[in-house]
């Protein structure tokens, strides 16, 4: 993605736009046919772009890229910058069910433990009126799978896949495997088949307002969890704080 709108965090360059406008672009990247992908990257995922030039380039090479969360939104307040909106996929999830349901995409449920997807693509067709959901498929499957896990996609005539196996792999899959799904556009979408399916519980609307879904999470499921937050969330300040240090010392240097 190379946007005049976009602004570099930690060497990933993220669009500017406000929900109205994201969603207009993800209709003209769906149009356009060619597969692109779209992607939302948060503390946790710049975290490990930062420590991975590959994934780094995975990122930059989406069709989109989204900002998700209040660590990112304050990185950007570091560079004298600003995002409209909060993006986060949990958010914007739903928002791009509707605009496929309203289009008339066919879509694909890819990823989260057996079940999950099921559930949440059940309780979403009844919530979205219009929503063609035409396939699932849980994420345990291995890497000697993927080919066959594209082929089931393909086969179904998906236009649009959402993939829930986490960060980075749900980013590298859809890199490596879009074109061959035959859907027109693939985005990851995390914990969202959880949320939905009702198998992980969302967090109070104040503590979503505040930006603290994190520390709801971390009681949740504090062994799988305490690392990404309690070291990766100042690990990724102190990154994105140096960052913009070494970026206002450039004569010239944009956001």
């Amino acid at each position: 993605m190379d946007s005049p709108s976009a602004l570099q965090v930690l060497g990933v360059k993220v669009a500017r736009l406000d929900p109205a406008a994201a969603m207009s672009e993800i209709e003209r990247l769906y149009e356009k046919g060619t597969p692109a992908s779209v992607v939302h990257v948060n503390a946790h995922t710049l975290n490990l772009a930062a420590e991975d030039p590959s994934y780094r380039a995975v990122l930059n090479r989406a069709g989109l890229v989204l900002n998700d969360g209040k660590g990112i939104m304050l990185a950007a307040r570091l560079q004298g910058s600003r995002f409209p909106a909060d993006l986060n996929g949990n958010f914007f999830g739903p928002r791009l069910l509707e605009l496929a349901a309203s289009r008339g995409w066919p879509v694909f449920f890819l990823g989260a433990a057996p079940g999950i997807a099921e559930t949440a693509a059940r309780r979403l067709t009844d919530r979205i009126p219009g929503l063609r959901v035409v396939g699932v498929r849980d994420g345990h499957f291995g890497r000697e799978q993927d080919a066959e896990v594209a082929e089931a996609v393909r086969v179904t005539g998906a236009g649009l896949i959402l993939v829930a196996l986490g960060n980075p792999l749900q980013e590298r899959w859809l890199h490596r495997w879009l074109p061959a799904t035959g859907a027109r556009l693939g985005t990851g979408v995390g914990a969202f088949f959880d949320f939905q399916a009702g198998a992980v519980q969302r967090a109070p609307g104040w503590m979503n307002r505040l930006g603290l879904e994190w520390a709801h999470r971390l009681v949740l499921e504090p062994r799988r969890m305490w690392r990404r937050y309690l070291v990766g969330n100042p690990l990724f300040l102190v990154r994105a704080a140096r960052s913009a240090r070494m970026r206002s010392s450039v004569p010239g240097a944009t956001p």
